[in-house]
């Protein structure tokens, strides 16, 4: 392999571990503020592709792109608001069968509205535009994906650690029952973590299925379940843990194809499971749970 190829597919495993990486914060969020794996999550992102395709059939894109951040956004509160809001003070495990069944219930809803045949996602002329530097060349989604990603975290993080709604976020997640003493709307904090993980997840899907150019009912299942084992690696709970993890999935399913090896491309992600399960079971990044007497 000559270092231009190298090169190359290097990009192409960053480009695609950003795409991850968005995905993932979604997971590693929610599960910080809920102790809930929104296994939905997958779905939204999905169904952010579906937004885009008929948003695209109307608009510009400069102006599908906003209508398709909002419409995902919506779908994420609707479905807080719905299928986990009422199973909040429930046994932990009500509400993560509420996440497989709103899983299910989307990619049916789907199936059901736009068959089960892929459709051709719409072509963003600004983001398919080919750049060539040295002996590489690559379209800009490429280029912007890790960008956007590190920008996006950056401001997350930001907003985390130096605002009174990210102090909100913090305190919620320590325990909501002392949170909610204290003054904190919970309702509106768990509110706005699912805003900030769906818009994630929108801004995610437009860099992701730009590439690949089809979107079907089940296109959020694997990416989905990749960007769990992400936000895992990392260390739930840890935006920078699911960055990385994210990061590292990409350029690792990226050198298996590279290899000629993509057979075993998807199933790297789920050997790096049970390896970190393993060896690390809170992740790069987690915290040691430390049991209340």
């Amino acid at each position: 392999m000559s270092f231009t190829t190298f090169l190359q597919q290097c990009m192409t495993g960053i480009s695609l571990g950003g795409a991850y990486a968005l995905i993932a914060i979604g997971y590693t969020m929610v599960y910080g503020v809920l102790r809930l794996i929104n296994f939905a999550h997958g779905d939204i992102f999905m169904m952010a592709g579906y937004f885009m395709i008929f948003a695209m059939a109307s608009f510009p894109w400069f102006v599908a792109i906003p209508i398709v951040l909002i419409a995902t956004v919506l779908l994420g509160v609707v479905i807080e608001r719905v299928a986990y809001r009422p199973l909040r003070n429930a046994p932990r495990m009500s509400a993560m069968i509420s996440a497989i069944g709103v899983s299910y219930l989307l990619q049916n809803l789907a199936t059901y509205l736009f068959t089960a045949l892929p459709k051709g996602y719409p072509e963003i002329p600004v983001l398919k535009r080919i750049f060539q530097i040295g002996g590489i060349s690559a379209s800009l989604v490429t280029f912007l994906t890790p960008v956007l990603t590190l920008v996006l975290v950056y401001l997350l993080i930001t907003l985390i650690n130096h605002t009174k709604i990210g102090m909100a976020i913090r305190a919620v997640s320590r325990d909501y029952e002392t949170a909610q003493l204290m003054g904190i709307k919970i309702n509106r904090t768990i509110t706005l973590v699912f805003v900030i993980g769906s818009l994630l997840a929108g801004v995610g899907s437009i860099l992701y299925f730009t590439d690949r150019m089809t979107v079907f009912p089940f296109s959020g299942s694997l990416p989905g379940l990749k960007c769990f084992v992400a936000a895992v690696f990392g260390g739930i709970g840890s935006i920078p843990g699911a960055v990385i993890g994210g990061f590292v999935l990409g350029l690792g399913e990226t050198a298996l194809v590279a290899m000629g090896q993509s057979t075993f491309s998807d199933a790297f992600t789920f050997v790096l499971l049970i390896v970190i399960l393993l060896f690390k079971p809170t992740g790069l990044f987690g915290e040691k749970a430390t049991d209340k007497v």
